[in-house]
């Protein structure tokens, strides 16, 4: 879990369960604001000219719409039309009525995550099969266990503290590879380990700290469907991905 600005790889997507719909619950917090306040404000100077960040509050505005469209962009694998988007928004402070209809916007947005499905399916070419092949060598090696839900661990380094459970916050050193081998996240080159609840992680994450005494370190191989499965995570993480974990468990907190 990275103790960064950025959401960890182990934690749950922004958009949760609901999909694409769910971000644009932020849309309708915007609608409360002053409008009136916001068209009269220097942000809304000529197209191209850059705003001057010279208060915190400007600062945190742009950082707002910064942050904003990095997450539309990753969370809908670029699928956004970032033009279009930043149309809306002038529009919107503008004063002006949205050129699409209330009617409409359940079918859009419909469509849009119709087209994020399309792309994820066209990233994920390839890589749940590699994970498939990776998983079935892997499951062969002598002192590899699989459960029935999939999840692959090898046991490096057995502890012989308690184990935790599902409502309980524990203490990680972990390490996080791609199967060709790429690090998408790792709290031991960031020399800082992480804290979280057993049950606020990835499910693969979940079930395997349950099964380890405290002071342990497992290798766990974790199949598509137990990690992001068909939505992937950031730009590293692709749909179908199968991800490698070495795992410390120090402590439960």
């Amino acid at each position: 879990m990275k103790i960064q600005t950025q959401r960890s790889v182990l934690g749950k997507s922004v958009f949760g369960n609901t999909g694409v719909l769910a971000y644009f619950g932020l849309a309708l917090f915007l609608a409360g604001c002053d409008q009136s306040a916001i068209a009269e404000s220097e942000t809304t100077k000529a197209e191209g000219e850059s705003v001057a960040l010279d208060s915190e509050v400007k600062e945190a505005s742009y950082l707002l719409g910064f942050k904003q469209i990095e997450d539309l962009l990753q969370q809908t694998d670029g699928v956004i039309d970032a033009d279009a988007y930043l149309q809306g928004a002038k529009d919107f402070v503008g004063d002006k009525n949205s050129q699409v209809s209330d009617a409409d916007q359940q079918r859009v947005f419909t469509a849009l995550q119709v087209a994020v499905g399309a792309k994820q399916a066209e990233a994920s070419a390839g890589v749940r099969e590699a994970g498939d092949a990776f998983r079935a060598e892997y499951a062969t090696r002598e002192g590899v266990t699989q459960l029935p839900s999939g999840l692959l661990y090898e046991v490096i380094t057995e502890g012989s503290g308690p184990k935790p459970t599902a409502s309980d916050t524990v203490t990680t050193h972990y390490h996080g590879t791609l199967v060709d081998g790429t690090v998408f996240d790792s709290s031991v080159e960031r020399g800082q380990p992480a804290s979280f609840p057993v049950n606020g992680v990835i499910a693969g994450w979940t079930e395997a700290l349950q099964l380890m005494n405290t002071g342990s370190k497992w290798r766990l191989v974790v199949p598509s469907d137990l990690a992001y499965g068909d939505r992937g995570a950031g730009g590293q993480i692709k749909p179908g991905a199968t991800l490698i974990f070495e795992v410390e468990l120090l402590e439960i907190n």
